[in-house]
C-alpha cells in the first residue's frame, strides 16, 4: 500500500502504565498496527502522560517498564508522538523526565487540529 492510500489512524493513550491493561493494550495495537503500512501517530494525554517517564521503578510492583518499551516506535516508522502539554503541566511532568526525546509538545488547539486531520481514532 503507497503512503497516499494510507489512513491516518491516532492512537490516544489516556491511563496510567500501571493498575490496568489499557496502556499496555494501546502500545500492543499500535506496534500491531504498524505491519499494514498506515501512517501512525500517539498522542499521550491525561494520565497517559506517566508512560512518557524515565526511570520508572515497575519491577516494585512485579511490571515491565514503559521506559523501556517507547524507544522501539521509531523503529516501527512511528515518528509522530505527540505529548499534551496541559496533562505535563498538570502532572508537574516537565520534559525533561521524558524517556522520549522526539515528541512534539501540543497544546489543546493543536489536539483539535490533529483529530481533525485522522481518518482513524483508537482511544485507550
Amino acid at each position: 500500500m503507497n503512503k497516499k492510500s494510507a489512513k491516518k489512524i491516532l492512537f490516544i493513550s489516556r491511563h496510567a502504565p500501571y493498575g490496568s491493561s489499557l496502556a499496555k493494550d494501546a502500545l500492543d495495537a499500535i506496534l500491531a498496527s504498524s505491519a499494514y503500512d498506515q501512517q501512525l501517530s500517539i498522542l499521550f494525554m491525561d494520565d497517559g502522560v506517566f508512560q512518557l517517564l524515565a526511570n520508572q521503578a515497575a519491577s516494585e510492583i512485579a511490571q515491565k517498564s514503559f521506559s523501556s518499551l517507547l524507544p522501539v516506535l521509531p523503529l516501527y516508522e512511528i515518528n509522530s508522538i505527540y505529548v499534551h502539554g496541559e496533562s505535563l503541566e498538570k502532572r508537574q511532568i516537565t520534559i525533561n523526565e521524558l524517556v522520549l526525546e522526539s515528541v512534539q509538545i501540543i497544546d489543546s488547539a493543536a489536539i483539535c487540529r490533529l483529530l481533525a486531520q485522522q481518518d482513524q481514532l483508537l482511544s485507550f
